[in-house]
C-alpha cells in the first residue's frame, strides 16, 4: 500500500479519485467478472493505486460484506454497495498497520459518492461512521458467520477443510498474506549469487532459496518492486516466478544419470503465459515444442522468449486435439501444467475466489484427466510426464493422478517418487497451527504459492 499512501498524501492522484474506479473493480468481480481484464481498462497512471485498493477489498470482501448487511440489512444499488464494501474492508482491522487513517478513509469515500451518486453520500458517511463508532460489536458479529470468518465463499471453506482437515485453517488465513516478491536468475547468464551482489550494489536485500531443486538460482525480494528496477530484466538476465513454479523445470528436466540428453524432443503442453516454457530452455537444449490453445495468450510467451533471448516452437492449439498438431514422433518429455482454480495462488490473484463456483472444481478436473488421456500415448517408452496444477484441490492433485493410474494399463505408467504431491502455501508446508482469528494471516508468510506435482514414467 506504500505507493497508494503516498498519492493520497498529496504526490498523487488523490484517494478518491481511486477509490472510483477500485469499488468499479470490486463490483466486476462481484458481477462475475476478471479483476485483470477490469483494471486493464482503468488509466495507466491510476492502474498501480487502484490495483492496491481492489486487491485489498478482495481479500476482505467477505468481510466487509457481512459488516455491511449488519450496518445495512437492505443492499443499496451497486454502484453504491461496491464503494461501500471497499471502503469497510479498507477500515477493516486486519493485523497490520491502517492503510489510510479512519477520518481520511471515510471523508475520501464521501468525496467519491458525491460524485458518484450524490443521494446516497449522506447514507454512505453515515454507515461508515457508525462502523468506525462500533467496530468492535460489528467485527464480533461477523466473526461468527464463515463469510466473514475466513473470507473465502462457503462452499471454498468446506473443501479446504474438507482436503485439509488439520490445515485448512491457516489455509485460509495465509490467503490474506501478500505474497514475496521471487526472482528467477537466467542460468545461461549468472548465479544467483552474483545476481544477490547486483540486487545489494542497487541497496535491495534480498534471500537466496537454499532447496538444492532450486539450483541456487531463486531470489526472494525483501519487498516488491517494479521490474523495470531489477537490474538486468529488460536484457533476460532475471524474470519473475514464484519458487513453487520454478520447481517444474528442474523436476522434468532431471539431473546426473536421469537428465534429458540434449536435443530430446520436450513438450509443454499448455505454455501460456511461458515462465516455465523459459526455464527449460535455460536449464537445457531440449527440442521444445509449446502448445497453448489461446493465440493471444501463445504471443505473451513468444514476448518472454524474445526477452529472455531462447528460441523454441509454439503452436496454437488444443493439447487434447493431438490429431490437430501431432506429427507422429513420440516425445521424450512432457510438462502439463493444466487449467486449474488457481486455488493456490490466490493470495497473488484474491479475485479468484470471488470468480470460482462449486462445479468449476469437477469441470477442470475432467479437462485435466482428458489431457493426461491424450498425452499420454504421445509419450516414448522410458519418458516422463510431469503434472502439474497451482491448486491445494485434491480433486485437481493427488485425486486426480490416483484415478488416471488406476485407470493405465497395468505395469505401463508408475508414479516417480521423488514426485513433490501436493505443495501447500504455509511457512511449513501444511502444519502450521491456525493463529487466534484476527491476526491477518499465518505467523510466517510463505515462500511459495500451493502447487502440486506428479512426475510420472512410462514403462
Amino acid at each position: 500500500m506504500t505507493g497508494v499512501l503516498t498519492a493520497a498524501a498529496g504526490h498523487g492522484p488523490p484517494l478518491a479519485r481511486l477509490l472510483e474506479p477500485a469499488a468499479d473493480a470490486v463490483q466486476a468481480v462481484r458481477g462475475g467478472r476478471s479483476l485483470a481484464d477490469t483494471l486493464a481498462r482503468v488509466p495507466a497512471e491510476l492502474r498501480p493505486g487502484v490495483q492496491a485498493l481492489a486487491f485489498h477489498a478482495l481479500r476482505w470482501l467477505g468481510s466487509a460484506t457481512e459488516a455491511r448487511a449488519e450496518l445495512a440489512p437492505k443492499a443499496p444499488p451497486p454502484n453504491v454497495d461496491g464503494l461501500l464494501v471497499t471502503a469497510l474492508a479498507l477500515l477493516w482491522p486486519t493485523g497490520e498497520p491502517a492503510p489510510y487513517p479512519e477520518h481520511t478513509l471515510v471523508d475520501q469515500a464521501v468525496t467519491a459518492m458525491r460524485h458518484r451518486a450524490p443521494a446516497a453520500a449522506g447514507f454512505v458517511n453515515a454507515v461508515l461512521r457508525r462502523f468506525v463508532r462500533e467496530r468492535e460489536a460489528v467485527v464480533a458479529a461477523v466473526r461468527h458467520r464463515p463469510l466473514g470468518a475466513w473470507n473465502h465463499p462457503p462452499w471454498w471453506i468446506e473443501r479446504v477443510r474438507a482436503d485439509w482437515p488439520a490445515a485448512w485453517q491457516p489455509l485460509l488465513l495465509a490467503a490474506q498474506q501478500h505474497p514475496p516478491m521471487t526472482l528467477r536468475v537466467n542460468a545461461r547468464r549468472g548465479s544467483g549469487e552474483q545476481y544477490l551482489q547486483r540486487l545489494a550494489a542497487q541497496g535491495r536485500g534480498a534471500t537466496l532459496l537454499a532447496d538444492p531443486l532450486l539450483r541456487g538460482q531463486a531470489v526472494v525480494l525483501a519487498r516488491p518492486c517494479p521490474v523495470e528496477q531489477l537490474p538486468g530484466f529488460a536484457e533476460g538476465e532475471v524474470s519473475v516466478q514464484d519458487a513453487a513454479a520454478q520447481r517444474a523445470a528442474p523436476l522434468l528436466l532431471g539431473e546426473g544419470a536421469d537428465a534429458l540428453r540434449p536435443g530430446a524432443r520436450l513438450l509443454d503442453a499448455c505454455a501460456a503465459p511461458g515462465g516455465k516454457t523459459a526455464h527449460l530452455l535455460e536449464l537445457a537444449e531440449p527440442d521444445l515444442l509449446a502448445l497453448d490453445s489461446d493465440p493471444l495468450r501463445l504471443a505473451r510467451v513468444q514476448d518472454t522468449l524474445n526477452r529472455l533471448g531462447l528460441r523454441a516452437t509454439l503452436k496454437a492449439a488444443d493439447a487434447r486435439q493431438t490429431a490437430a498438431w501431432w506429427d507422429g514422433r513420440p516425445f521424450d518429455a512432457i510438462l502439463l501444467d493444466a487449467p486449474c482454480t488457481a486455488s493456490g495462488i490466490v493470495r497473488r490473484h484474491p479475485d479468484v475466489r470471488w470468480l470460482r463456483r462449486p462445479d468449476d472444481v469437477a469441470a477442470l478436473a475432467h479437462v485435466q484427466a482428458e489431457l493426461l488421456d491424450a498425452l499420454w500415448p504421445l509419450l516414448a517408452p522410458g519418458g516422463r510426464l510431469l503434472y502439474a496444477t497451482c491448486s491445494v484441490f485434491r480433486a485437481e492433485g493427488q485425486q486426480q493422478i490416483d484415478a488416471f493410474l488406476q485407470r493405465s494399463a497395468p505395469g505401463t505408467a508408475r508414479l516417480d517418487p521423488a514426485s513433490p504431491g501436493h505443495l501447500l502455501p504455509l511457512a511449513d508446508n501444511g502444519s502450521a497451527t491456525a493463529p487466534a482469528w484476527g491476526a491477518g494471516a499465518a505467523a510466517a508468510p510463505a515462500l511459495q504459492d500451493g502447487f502440486f506435482y506428479a512426475l510420472l514414467r512410462k514403462t
